[in-house]
């Protein structure tokens, strides 16, 4: 009874390791393929990342969360989140002195006819399709940090389904081990002539 019971746990957790590994594979899958579309929708973009002056002009904090990547080609996750909230954002707020696209567009639409043609509204409407555009490429470049962020977090997944994939499948070879003595120690004494142990 006992070595029954011992084979029903032990390919219980063979088969939790299979399932495991199964998901491990697709995560494994998950992240790299993520990682690429990533890179390759980035890279085609053809953005590299502010160095030199473009920093220096920048306030403190939002130069030293860019200086790591300056220069470089971006491709990746986190620079494409530095580069849509440390230089895209101060760059729009520099030019409509921190408002956002939906009080120029408002400001804008409010305008009369003739206000709307006069250069003060048509310097309007330009910062106005200024942060809208702004506000699509941040908006871009955030979908790619957030898809950026699933595929590592993917990646970490696997590397725990793998590890509970070999913890289980030890521990289901240990239990199938247990087992078989544990079918021998049953089957000892009625080899021997005597009636085995009454179980309590």
């Amino acid at each position: 009874m006992r070595s029954s019971f011992d084979k029903l746990i032990s390919w219980t957790g063979v088969l939790l390791a299979a399932l495991l590994l199964v998901a491990g594979g697709l995560l494994t899958w998950a992240y790299f393929f993520i990682g690429n579309e990533v890179e390759s929708q980035l890279g085609i973009q053809g953005i590299t990342m502010p160095e030199g002056e473009a920093l220096e002009s920048l306030p403190a904090a939002d130069k030293a969360a860019l200086e790591e990547y300056a220069g470089s080609p971006m491709d990746t996750g986190p620079e494409a989140k530095a580069y849509a909230d440390h230089y895209i954002l101060v760059h729009m707020n520099a030019a409509s002195e921190n408002r956002t696209y939906q009080e120029v567009s408002g400001e804008y639409q409010a305008m009369s006819d003739a206000d709307k043609a006069s250069p003060e509204g048509q310097a309007l409407a330009g910062l106005r399709e200024t942060l809208f555009q702004g506000n699509t490429l941040r908006g871009l470049l955030l979908y790619g940090y957030a898809f950026a962020t699933m595929g590592t977090i993917a990646g970490i997944a696997a590397v725990g389904a793998y590890i509970g994939s070999v913890v289980l499948l030890v521990l289901g070879m240990l239990g199938m081990r247990h087992a078989r003595r544990a079918a021998a120690e049953e089957e000892t004494p009625v080899r021997a002539g005597v009636a085995p142990p009454a179980s309590v």
